[in-house]
């Protein structure tokens, strides 16, 4: 694959609203998840997902990136600081921060969510994403990047690995901080 990494600004939103699909990724979600506490997420439905997400990314800076090849969009990866998303902060996931002071630290960064097209998956893509990412965080100001991925999955294609591998972010130099649901570390990279 012949993958170009890009920040998803408002210039890239047809291959970004291409990518989602009609449903929205993800049974609707359009990334925004971690991004609206629990009574939105039960009001919101797939557009006024789409639209917040739309809003989000016209308002910039930009929320994530796109793996693109040949013009169309592959991949996608949130990443950004962890204000954020402010529900990746929450003290009942495995992704809140050791330090609660992280969680409105605009240099501690975090990688959420992954989105990759059916046919690109298990190519390599996250791993391009999570690199892409590391250089992005460092332009930007992030003095540390942290994840909260999945140690085991049966299938590459698995809807489960939206918050990705942990395979892959040992390859990038994440270390393992704690463990606070099985299988689900908080992974931490120092830039």
């Amino acid at each position: 694959m012949n993958i170009e990494i890009h920040a998803l600004t408002p210039d890239f939103w047809p291959q970004f609203e291409d990518l989602f699909g009609k449903q929205g990724a993800c049974y609707g979600c359009w990334c925004t998840h971690f991004r609206l506490p629990p009574a939105a997420r039960r009001a919101s439905n797939r557009q006024s997902n789409k639209d917040h997400i739309r809003a989000r990314i016209e308002a910039g800076p930009p929320p994530g990136l796109l793996a693109v090849e040949d013009g169309t969009a592959q991949g996608w990866m949130q990443i950004g600081p962890r204000v954020d998303v402010p529900e990746w902060n929450n003290k009942g996931r495995g992704s809140a921060p050791i330090s609660p002071s992280d969680a409105d630290d605009p240099g501690v960064w975090a990688i959420s969510c992954f989105f990759i097209r059916v046919k690109a998956r298990g190519q390599g893509l996250t791993h391009q994403l999570v690199s892409g990412g590391i250089d992005f965080a460092r332009k930007n100001g992030a003095r540390q990047i942290e994840a909260c991925p999945i140690d085991l999955s049966r299938d590459s294609r698995s809807l489960g690995l939206f918050v990705g591998s942990s395979r892959v972010f040992q390859q990038a130099g994440f270390e393992r901080l704690v463990e606070r649901k099985a299988g689900r570390p908080l992974m931490r990279l120092l830039l």
